[in-house]
């Protein structure tokens, strides 16, 4: 295993990022999902020449983006989207690729499950086979109840992943596992080989050792199913607005280019815009409690 970090939850120039995550001991950079942000030749450029590779991408289910919607039209625009993606990833040298299926913060189904379900998998199979040409793997991704009602748990994931194809994969985040999962470690042994990347942050979704997460146990626990990949850290700790707040500096309050759409998916996970100084540290904190273990 190695250490990586996302890239979605700070916006700043890429090379801002890549600097800081040599600096505290990451290989890899899973880059966020809007690839056209980014000249990927340059990109890649500025990732060799810090000795840092691009392990994969995220999709960022913003706005209209959704594979199970009931729009024909809306549907391809998401294909579209997700192929592009992982276009990107292939281009960056990279391997994998987190898909999110449905809209970040829909929570009201567009049909029945059945038809639903339909679409999703119609849908994924042109995005896996794509990745396939591109030699990108596909890890569907839970996420809890409350930013989604279509996949939470890892069963689920496994059952569209087996519908999908034989080389679709499963992507955990132990976040949202931690509220969804009956038992997180028998969730990851059940998936097995299908496991293709892994998302941390603590259950407060601050950085890994700002919580309660016994991170000894899930580690071995990925050690245990032969998970060779990335420990993909993706924290977004909340914004406190209250007298009690712990780090009243945290928020950059003029943020700059940082797009509507962008600010708003922060918002819609309970976060804001943080200042470098936060951000940095809950890069180091999770560095620091998970590079020991690896």
């Amino acid at each position: 295993m190695h250490l990586a970090i996302h890239n979605w939850m700070k916006v700043e120039p890429i090379d801002v990022t890549i600097r800081r995550l040599v600096r505290h001991g990451y290989e890899s950079l899973e880059i966020q999902g809007e690839p056209y942000k980014y000249d990927t030749k340059a990109v890649r450029g500025l990732l060799e020449s810090h000795g840092v590779r691009c392990w994969g991408s995220v999709t960022l289910m913003l706005d209209d983006r959704n594979l199970l919607a009931r729009d024909e039209q809306q549907r391809a625009r998401s294909i579209a989207y997700v192929k592009d993606c992982i276009t990107m990833v292939m281009e960056l040298g990279g391997t994998v690729i987190s898909v999110v299926p449905g809209t970040v913060g829909k929570v009201v189904p567009d049909a029945t499950p059945e038809k639903e379900w339909a679409w999703c998998v119609n849908a994924l199979k042109e995005c896996y086979y794509h990745g396939l040409r591109c030699g990108v793997r596909i890890g569907i991704e839970p996420i809890n109840r409350f930013e989604t009602y279509f996949i939470n748990r890892a069963a689920q994931a496994q059952a569209l992943a087996e519908a999908v194809g034989p080389d679709c994969g499963v992507c955990l985040d132990i976040f949202h596992m931690n509220i969804e999962e009956d038992d997180p470690l028998a969730a990851i042994s059940a998936c097995g080989d299908r496991l293709v990347n892994f998302h941390v942050a603590d259950n407060n979704r601050m950085a890994c050792g700002m919580g309660s997460l016994d991170w000894p146990q899930i580690v071995a626990a990925l050690q245990g199913v032969g998970y060779d990949g990335a420990l993909s850290v993706e924290f977004c700790p909340p914004l406190d607005r209250t007298p009690a707040n712990r780090w009243p500096d945290s928020a950059d309050l003029n943020p700059e280019g940082i797009t509507a759409s962008e600010r708003k998916f922060l918002e819609d996970h309970g976060s804001s815009v943080f200042s470098a100084g936060f951000y940095e540290m809950h890069v180091r904190r999770s560095a620091e409690t998970l590079l020991p273990l690896i």
